[in-house]
């Protein structure tokens, strides 16, 4: 299941002193807000946009499962960006119920992958597991 997205790009820099927010050297509220903005487009209901310590965080409407992607800047090259899908294993459990995650999930980095090669903001874009290896 495709949950990990990286790729380069100039146009989504921090804001002065957004790394207040985040940790220091963290940024990608443009991202997120690129995101935020798109994902409607492709039926997802965007809930909010957050700041978390790696990054930003848009939380997505999902009755069924908690639903998120994960935006920050990426230190493997310059420019470069990580964005990754929540849950990023196939199920999920609540309560005593098994949740699978795959067919949304799959959905939802359908409609990244959509936005992101639509837009003449990206390049070097490739997709990976979690359980991939990173060299």
């Amino acid at each position: 299941m495709r949950t990990h997205v990286e790729f380069v790009s100039t146009q989504f820099p921090a804001y002065p002193g957004e790394d207040e927010q985040v940790n220091p050297d963290r940024f990608g509220k443009r991202l997120a807000e690129f995101f935020a903005a798109e994902l409607p487009k492709h039926g997802f209901v965007v809930a909010s946009i957050g700041a978390e310590d790696w990054g930003w965080m848009v939380e997505l409407e999902n009755s069924a499962f908690p639903l998120w992607v994960g935006c920050g800047n990426y230190d493997e090259k310059p420019n470069a960006f990580l964005c990754f899908i929540e849950p990023s294993k196939p199920f999920v459990r609540k309560w005593f119920s098994k949740i699978d995650t795959t067919q949304r999930v799959e959905s939802l980095a359908t409609a990244m992958n959509a936005i992101l090669l639509a837009s003449d903001k990206v390049s070097d874009l490739r997709w990976w597991t979690e359980d991939e290896v990173q060299t």
